[in-house]
């Protein structure tokens, strides 16, 4: 049975938080809900959660976690039940969470030690459509975590909380490259991708449409950060692509049109990533090439297997 629901925020911590949040609240176009003292949480205007992304002032840069949601309190306990059983180690028990919003959740670390929390019961933030022209996030879409180990990670999440994998890339060179992974008919909400070290690929946020994406990517290429590839339209989840630095040197994406599937009739397909037109359908973004690949590696993660602070 599948308990998990949605993506509802991923945690960041860099050292420059200034220069961060004026990334995510100003060029990239998510509006900041609430801050205290080095944390700040920033909501998308189309999104009913209450923030999609957190930072966090730190010494050192880090995914602090990955949040997901769950359907009810009762499937909360559920989940976390079946965690002991199956030798996950918990952080905190089930309990009120103290973040906007509130609700009943609990933290626990995934097979690479990065943290992840699951939470029912948040309050819904006031939302709204988004307009034509308006070239901001919608919602976050999905996230990609760089595993050493790409099918043991793989394994843990279809195991321990109900992932599907949706598809594979590889590649002539390295093999399994990347699995997609679903928990609803969205292609993924998550991927995993081979890494030489456990650490954040990239974040994305879903667009209004093709046209609302073209617009806010040229406005992040006009305010000068890196693009690091895009903008296109992958094979896999046949969605649109441009990747950016933020001022970490994090990746984050902006898409649209991220393929919803039959669940009960698909199959999961292997791409190979080689081929030009399973990297970018339409052929406009710059090549996939070493430097992309590296940037994406990121740094190693220092919060493995460390609970975030708060």
């Amino acid at each position: 049975m599948r308990l998990l629901t949605h993506l509802r925020h991923v945690d960041l911590a860099v050292p420059d938080y200034d220069k961060q949040l004026d990334f995510y609240s100003g060029v990239w176009g998510l509006t900041k809900v609430s801050e205290d003292s080095g944390i700040s949480f920033l909501a998308a205007e189309g999104s009913p959660e209450q923030y999609v992304v957190r930072l966090r002032k730190a010494a050192e840069k880090r995914l602090d976690l990955v949040s997901y949601g769950a359907a009810s309190a009762a499937d909360v306990d559920t989940l976390a039940e079946q965690l002991l059983a199956g030798g996950v180690q918990l952080i905190s028990q089930p309990g009120k969470v103290d973040t906007p919003g509130g609700g009943y959740g609990f933290r626990f670390f995934d097979v690479d030690g990065r943290t992840l929390e699951v939470s029912a019961d948040v309050e819904v933030r006031q939302h709204r459509r988004i307009e034509e022209k308006e070239s901001i996030p919608v919602k976050l879409s999905h996230v990609v975590l760089n595993s050493p180990d790409l099918n043991k990670t793989r394994e843990w999440y279809e195991t321990h909380l109900g992932f599907r994998l949706s598809d594979t890339l590889t590649s002539p060179h390295i093999g399994e490259a990347m699995h997609f992974m679903r928990i609803s008919n969205q292609h993924h909400s998550m991927a995993i991708a081979k890494g030489p070290h456990t650490a954040l690929h990239h974040i994305s946020f879903e667009m209004r449409g093709i046209d609302e994406y073209m617009r806010g990517s040229g406005r992040v290429i006009r305010a000068g950060f890196t693009k690091l590839w895009g903008p296109g339209r992958h094979t896999a989840g046949d969605n649109t692509f441009t990747y950016f630095l933020d001022p970490h040197g994090n990746t984050v994406e902006y898409t649209t049109e991220l393929e919803l599937l039959d669940e009960d009739t698909w199959h999961p397909h292997v791409y190979d990533f080689s081929q030009p037109d399973v990297a970018d359908q339409w052929g406009t973004a710059n090549p996939m090439n070493e430097m992309v690949a590296k940037e994406s590696f990121n740094d190693v993660d220092r919060g493995v297997f460390v609970p975030p602070p708060v």
